[in-house]
C-alpha cells in the first residue's frame, strides 16, 4: 500500500515542485515504484519530467471531472519505476468548480480518484498548488503526511502559520491520519549569511521537525544552477547531473524517508 506524501506550501517559489519531482525520482532510484501526481495548474512537475503540453491527451483535469480514471492517464517517465499523472492549466477552472460542490464532498474528490491504485505503488507523491484553495485541501485530505519546503530567504515563515492551522483544522474530521513529515529548508547557500540566519531561526522556533542524514545533519536543499537547469531539459536532477549537490541532497532525503518508514 502506497504512502501518500503531499508537498505543500501556499507560498510560491519555495522549491515545492523541485522537491516533488526530485524526491519522487530519488525514491525510484532506491528501487521503489513511485507515482508523481501533478496537482498544480502550472503543470511544472509535468514539464519537468519531459512531457510536452501539446502531447498530453488526458490529464488530472479529466480525472477530477470524472471523464477518465487515473490509471488511464498515468504515463511512464525516463526513469524506471517513476510514473506521472500529468496535469494542464485547465486545472485552474477545476479549482473554481470545487466551490460549487457540496461541502464535505468537495474535499474528498482526489481521495476518491485514488481509490484502487494505492496498492500498485510504494509511494505516491503529490505536487500541490501554491495556494490554500480546494486543490491543496484535497491533497491534504488524501495524504498520509505532508512535507513543507521552506525557502531559506527573507519572509520564509510568511504563511506557514496559516498552513499549519489548516492542517490542524482538517485532521479531526477530514483526515485524522495526516502528519507533518517534516520541514525542508530549500535554496540554502552556505555563502549566504541570510540562509544561515533563516535556518537558525527555524531551528530556534522549536516546532519544526527536520529531516536528518545518516550523520544526523539537517538535510537542506542547496541553491544550485544544476537544479535550476534540470527542468528545462525535462529531467530530474538525478538524470541531469547525478554528481550535483542538489542530487545528493534529494537522495539523502529519500534515504531519510525510507529509514523512518522502517
Amino acid at each position: 500500500m502506497a504512502e501518500v506524501i503531499g508537498i505543500a506550501n501556499q507560498k510560491g517559489g519555495v522549491g515545492k515542485t523541485t522537491t516533488a519531482v526530485n524526491l519522487a525520482a530519488s525514491l525510484a532510484l532506491h528501487n521503489k515504484k513511485v507515482l508523481l501526481i501533478d496537482f498544480d495548474p502550472q503543470a511544472n512537475a509535468t514539464i519537468s519530467l519531459g512531457l510536452k503540453r501539446s502531447e498530453i491527451q488526458h490529464s488530472m483535469v479529466a480525472v477530477i471531472n470524472g471523464k477518465k480514471k487515473i490509471v488511464e492517464i498515468i504515463q511512464p517517465t525516463l526513469l524506471e519505476g517513476l510514473f506521472i499523472a500529468p496535469t494542464d492549466q485547465n486545472l485552474v477552472a477545476v479549482d473554481a468548480d470545487f466551490y460549487r460542490k457540496e461541502k464535505g464532498l468537495r474535499e474528498k474528490i482526489l481521495a476518491n480518484c485514488l481509490e484502487g491504485i494505492r496498492v500498485q505503488y510504494d509511494f505516491i507523491i503529490i505536487d500541490s498548488a501554491p495556494a490554500l484553495g480546494p486543490l491543496t485541501i484535497n491533497v491534504l485530505v488524501v495524504a498520509d503526511s505532508v512535507i513543507i519546503p521552506v525557502q531559506c530567504e527573507y519572509f520564509a515563515l510568511d504563511g506557514l502559520a496559516q498552513l499549519l492551522n489548516t492542517i490542524k483544522l482538517l485532521k479531526p474530521a477530514s483526515n485524522p491520519k495526516l502528519q507533518i513529515k517534516g520541514f525542508l529548508p530549500t535554496m540554502f547557500s552556505s555563502q549566504n549569511n541570510l540562509s544561515k540566519q533563516v535556518l537558525d531561526e527555524l531551528k530556534a522556533f522549536g516546532k519544526f521537525k527536520f529531516f536528518q542524514d545518516k550523520n544526523n545533519n539537517i538535510i537542506v536543499i542547496p541553491r544550485t544552477i544544476k537544479l535550476a537547469e534540470a527542468p528545462s531539459y525535462g529531467k530530474p536532477i538525478a538524470l541531469y547531473d547525478k554528481r550535483s549537490t542538489g542530487n545528493i541532497a534529494y537522495m539523502n532525503l529519500a534515504e531519510a524517508i525510507l529509514t523512518s518508514k522502517g
